[in-house]
């Protein structure tokens, strides 16, 4: 029996009717406001970003300390150019005020808690109202669309440690609202991959979800085990960096495109790819993205800059011009698909992803990796340490085509960039380990900076 149309006209509308929640609404408006001009999406963002302004200064103690601290008041946000005025907002200032970001009328015991620890293992409290989280997931529909998935099809996903739906509630949602199949990936093996394709062939999803690394550890083991039938209409890859090496990969065992979508957990979706695949749609409905260079100023288009986020819509612990650690790149072309939404170009690291020459030049992690999986043969995978200044190790999961000239050949580029008398040690490992959310980090930078 099809369970897709009474999942998506009957089960999923009722459960959400009974819980009260404002997503489907809400989901079917920015269906509307994605064909927005940019100047028409400009004015709602501007129009929340005036009302979360006012809403700070009667309601919150940690912004109208700093805000009073950097001579700003009520009337120092006339235009939208006015919010570099307002100081940033740090992982630190987070985990050192939880309390005083909470805002006056919200009860921290009757909000949605989450920690978040993201790649540097240091956790944040993230709070958040039942309705702002929904509003969350009405965006997150939107732009899970744009893979090619529709309401009440079933989804496979491929992330660590995953929330299995254990109570009778859960279990229904899972098989009447909105299925879901699990690979954890936290234990890829070819007894749980097995498990999960008849899994996937009970359940056929029709979208591939999980992290971008993760989807490459799946497609390389279906590959290698001559697995058919995992068929999906998009695959949807999110919370790493989609290096062009793994998404070649993906896309062929798959037969699909990879949409990849960029966002963080302190403030949901930031940036999404379409149909189109050529830059990714920023989320200016519900937040205000900056790119920042280290002089305070604009990254200009095709530069890099620092993510700096404004989360609109949460105004429960709000977010305002919040570091990321991130380094993204702002585009100024618009996308051939016909939505207003700006583009935003790859992201191209973590704040804690960059290398560090002897000079104090800072590279880019995610370009060595780009630079060698891309030309050196027999490289399947590869984690770059840092340990210090003049210290490297290399973690290559070796593929069938390495040599050890090709070894040698690694060792000798790093040495070209970091400086002949830097040390680099090559460890050939069966697999590169995920954190403990599951995520993989492919460069890591120990030197304190």
């Amino acid at each position: 029996m099809n369970l897709v149309p009474l999942r998506r006209y009957f089960f999923e509308p009722l459960q959400l009717k009974i819980a009260g929640s404002p997503r489907i609404s809400y989901w079917k408006t920015l269906e509307k406001t994605q064909w927005c001009t940019k100047s028409q999406l400009e004015e709602i963002q501007w129009r929340r970003l005036q009302e979360l302004w006012h809403f700070l200064w009667e309601n919150n103690k940690f912004y109208i300390a700093q805000f009073q601290k950097a001579g700003l008041n009520k009337e120092s946000l006339s235009e939208p150019g006015d919010i570099r005025k307002l100081p940033l907002l740090s992982k630190k200032d987070i985990r050192d005020n939880v309390n005083d970001l909470i805002s006056l009328g919200y009860d921290k015991n009757n909000l949605l808690h989450f920690k978040t620890g993201g790649s540097t293992g240091k956790a944040l409290d993230i709070f958040v109202t039942e309705e702002c989280s929904e509003l969350r997931n009405a965006c997150a529909r939107r732009h899970d669309r744009w893979t090619g998935w529709e309401l009440g099809e079933a989804i496979g996903a491929a992330w660590g440690n995953p929330k299995q739906p254990k109570t009778i509630k859960e279990k229904l949602i899972n098989s009447f609202v909105q299925p879901y199949v699990y690979l954890d990936t936290m234990a890829v093996t070819e007894h749980s991959v097995h498990r999960f394709v008849a899994d996937w062939k009970r359940v056929r999803p029709t979208m591939l979800f999980g992290h971008a690394h993760s989807l490459f550890v799946l497609a390389q083991k279906i590959d290698n085990m001559g697995i058919k039938g995992i068929e999906p209409v998009g695959i949807l890859s999110t919370s790493m960096m989609l290096i062009p090496h793994e998404r070649k990969v993906i896309e062929k065992v798959f037969g699909v495109k990879v949409t990849d979508r960029y966002g963080c957990e302190e403030v949901s979706l930031i940036g999404s790819e379409c149909e189109q695949h050529d830059g990714l749609h920023m989320n200016i409905e519900h937040l205000v993205v900056e790119f920042v260079k280290d002089d305070g100023s604009y990254a200009g288009p095709g530069e890099p800059g620092s993510i700096v986020v404004t989360d609109l819509m949460n105004r429960a612990m709000p977010f305002v011009r919040y570091r990321v650690e991130d380094i993204g790149i702002p585009l100024d072309r618009q996308c051939s698909c016909g939505r207003g939404l700006p583009l935003m170009g790859k992201v191209t690291g973590r704040v804690a992803d960059f290398l560090v020459k002897q000079d104090g030049t800072k590279v880019a992690g995610i370009s060595l990796i780009e630079n060698t999986l891309t030309y050196m043969p027999g490289l399947d995978q590869l984690q770059i340490v840092q340990e210090r200044l003049d210290n490297f190790i290399l973690n290559v999961v070796p593929g069938k085509d390495y040599t050890t000239d090709v070894g040698n050949s690694l060792v000798v580029y790093f040495k070209d960039v970091f400086g002949k008398d830097v040390q680099v040690k090559l460890q050939l490992v069966a697999e590169i380990q995920p954190e403990k959310s599951g995520k993989y980090r492919f460069s890591i930078c120990r030197i304190s900076k």
